[in-house]
């Protein structure tokens, strides 16, 4: 049943579903099953894998309640044959509680009261009979509690209430009318106005709820948090709902204004404000998905961002008062030295801060030059160049100066971690450690940071932060399998994230490698205390040995099918050795003649594909902006400029750019293409090398607006793509190039330093 409806969500077939089910049961991780069980999932990818997974707990947990809920109605002995169906054909838990709520134990009621009070026949008859006065027929029901013809029809009208509550038809139909037509306004709450000056686009505000954008919604509920903004839920037409309420229970509401008072008070007090709370609740969960989707996709950008490479490389970590803080890293990672300079003021030890630095470069043969884009980024930067000059005139190499991001460097430099990999190394020198080492390999050092700490994320804080924690996980983890690790270079960190493998075995692994030295097999994993069978079969794939006894074994080929691979450099007469990388006879291969019951045509696939590139890294070819020489900060900034920058979020409504000014500029969705843009991660991703054109500066605000189509005039209202010969729309800020596009910055809530 699990297995039909997801198929049928997803668009796959059920058998994928089932197949896939039954291997996440027996403890396969998604990118083992994933990478090396094609033939089983029908090439199910991590994406669609993990979105299985996660429906398959929702599905299950709903399964479970729903036991539960028949169990607890049928002790009451109210369970009938038709409340059984319904209750067996729920699809979400909030159908589920509807049906369940006449059900549940409660405390006692203004309707329980008036029930047992003996005023249900009364209320009947106002139904029965709308044309009859009210106040005469509630005479005969008056007692204790209920002293008078008001406190009669009160009770009266509560037990109909009660009625309209209960009813998990009509409390499912209000709640979905009210999504689909009401809207959400917002106001600036009084003498907030000059406080709260960053939501003012939200002062006075409306839009549909199924067109509110995530961004929009948390930060509407943001500025509510903060006590700036006063969020109004319009319902819509209220006479809509006052019919369907009158329409289920066939009240007749023209000829008793009772009736008709009741319904409007059973709306306004009851069914209003649940289906309210409901529809904030599902703004909330839909905002957090796009959320968590938008940092998602962002962090695998970055992670999967281009690496430099294993070259000696000095990480800069820039500030004025304590210096810049610099580590030499060889091509390895290994720290060779560390020293801090005070270039700037307040010391100004520049000439001296050039001869330390260009000493320490040309000791060791430095290649690269790592600058965090921080406090100080700039100035560092030019420092930076006048060493390379320095070097040249001296006959050395020019060492290239790249700025990086430093984000989550100084979470990283006091982590437990750094502690236990530089015991003895100040804290302010383990961030420019970790600055240099993200450019050789931004994979690698990365996975040592949260990843909420990265900086690639829009309104994190507000999201569910369990949900968020997982989805992060489930990206690093894909990350680092797509690319592979060496298994001889590899720190515990970067070893955890591969699949099968748990903190202890990351340990033990490190452990028997500073024993025991490199490993030159991959089965010699099997000799790693606690790693046994079904973590080698989940991890040896994406552990690589270069140099090793097997060439297999630095490929991406698992050892379970090595077989096949041997078999087909028999075919062709040559040694895997030989075959490796031999391009001209591995494209005149046909997979099919390879393939058996155990190993299909996509595995084989696969496998001839490694051969050709073993251990292909699948991430981009190292690429570097240059940065503007003498545009330091925002009010050197001029509309018209052409710089190039550096992505680093992407949203829906745009792209962040740095362009080496310590703000952020915004390049909005309207003005990364001349085609309409849909999707913005269609266009860019986070760490692309992009130009853009200056459109806008506000230096007070400290607001950039940029454009990626270089025709763009300043001042001008930027001609829009057309979208398929529709017209196009989007709700809220609507910036132009040329125009209020930087506006859109404060609601973003992120893309700052």
């Amino acid at each position: 049943m699990i297995a039909r409806t997801i198929a049928s969500e997803i668009s796959v077939k059920e058998s994928q579903v089932a197949a896939a089910l039954k291997l996440l049961d027996e403890g396969n991780t998604v990118p083992f099953i994933a990478r090396y069980r094609k033939e089983a999932t029908g090439g199910l990818d991590d994406t669609q894998l993990r979105a299985i997974e996660e429906r398959a707990t929702y599905l299950t947990e709903l399964a479970e309640r729903k036991e539960t809920v028949l169990a607890a109605i049928e002790e009451q002995g109210k369970l009938t044959d038709t409340l059984r169906a319904l209750i067996n054909e729920c699809d979400t838990k909030a159908r589920l509680e509807d049906l369940y709520l006449p059900y549940k134990k409660r405390r006692k009621t203004k309707a329980d009261i008036a029930r047992e009070a003996g005023l249900e026949p009364l209320l009947d008859a106002l139904i029965g009979d709308p044309a009859a006065d009210p106040t005469t027929l509630a005479a005969g029901y008056e007692k204790e509690g209920f002293e008078d013809a008001k406190k009669v029809l009160d009770g009266a009208r509560a037990i109909l209430v009660d009625r309209f509550a209960l009813d998990a038809d009509l409390v499912g139909s209000v709640r979905e009318t009210m999504f689909e037509t009401g809207s959400m306004g917002s106001s600036v709450v009084a003498g907030k106005e000059r406080e709260g000056a960053k939501y003012k686009d939200y002062f006075e505000f409306s839009e549909p709820f199924t067109k509110l954008p995530s961004h929009r919604i948390l930060a509407l509920l943001r500025g509510e948090s903060e006590g700036v903004l006063h969020l109004d839920l319009d319902a819509g037409d209220e006479d809509r709902y006052l019919g369907e309420i009158a329409s289920r229970f066939l009240l007749d509401v023209g000829t008793s204004p009772w009736l008709a008072d009741a319904v409007r008070w059973g709306w306004r007090t009851k069914l209003s404000i649940s289906s309210g709370l409901d529809v904030r609740m599902r703004l909330k969960e839909r905002a957090e998905e796009g959320a968590l989707e938008v940092f998602a996709r962002n962090l695998k950008d970055v992670l999967l961002a281009a690496p430099a490479g294993q070259r000696a490389t000095i990480g800069l970590d820039p500030g004025y008062r304590n210096g810049v803080k610099c580590a030499v890293v060889d091509g390895t990672g290994k720290v060779l030295d560390t020293v801090i300079v005070h270039p700037h003021q307040p010391q100004n030890q520049w000439a001296q801060a050039v001869q330390t630095l260009a000493t320490a470069c040309a000791t060791h043969g430095v290649d690269l030059m790592a600058i965090g884009n921080g406090t100080a980024s700039r100035e560092t930067e030019k420092l930076a160049r006048e060493v390379a000059d320095l070097l040249v005139k001296a006959g050395g190499k020019r060492p290239t100066p790249v700025v990086v991001s430093e984000s989550g460097a100084s979470v990283y430099s006091a982590s437990e971690l750094a502690a236990r990999e530089f015991p003895d190394m100040d804290v302010s020198l383990r961030g420019a450690v970790s600055i240099a080492r993200r450019l050789q390999d931004p994979l690698a050092e990365l996975v040592k940071i949260d990843p909420k700490s990265i900086g690639v994320g829009q309104y994190q804080h507000d999201v569910n932060q369990t949900n968020l924690a997982r989805t992060l996980d489930a990206v690093v983890e894909d990350a680092v399998n797509a690319v592979g690790v060496d298994l001889n270079t590899a720190s515990v960190p970067l070893l955890t994230r591969v699949a099968g493998v748990t903190p202890a075995i990351a340990a033990n692994i490190v452990d028997y490698r500073d024993e025991h030295g490199s490993f030159t097999t991959r089965k010699e994993l099997l000799k790693v205390p606690r790693l046994g069978p079904k973590a080698f079969e989940q991890c040896a794939g994406f552990l690589r040995i270069t140099g090793g006894s097997d060439p297999l074994d630095a490929s991406a080929v698992h050892p379970e099918a090595y077989s096949v691979a041997r078999r087909i450099a028999s075919a062709t007469g040559s040694s895997v050795g030989e075959l490796i990388g031999n391009t001209a006879v591995l494209s005149r291969l046909r997979p099919a003649d390879f393939a058996d019951d155990t190993f299909g045509v996509p595995t084989v696939t696969d496998i001839i594909a490694e051969l050709d590139k073993p251990g292909r890294d699948p991430r981009p070819e190292f690429t570097t902006a240059t940065f503007k020489e003498g545009v330091e900060k925002v009010s050197d900034l001029k509309p018209g400029m052409i710089l190039e920058g550096t992505v680093t979020n992407v949203a829906a409504f745009g792209a962040f750019v740095d362009v080496g000014v310590h703000q952020d500029g915004l390049v909005h969705v309207s003005a990364l293409s001349d085609q309409f843009v849909k999707d913005p991660h269609a266009v860019v991703r986070s760490g692309q090398v992009v130009k853009v054109k200056v459109m806008e500066v506000d230096v007070e605000r400290q607001r950039i607006g940029l454009s990626m189509r270089l025709s763009d005039e300043p001042g001008k209202p930027a001609q829009r793509a057309p979208r398929s010969g529709k017209r196009q729309q989007r709700g809220g800020a609507k910036p132009q190039a040329g125009g209020s596009m930087a506006d859109a910055l404060k609601k973003a809530g992120f893309g700052r330093r």
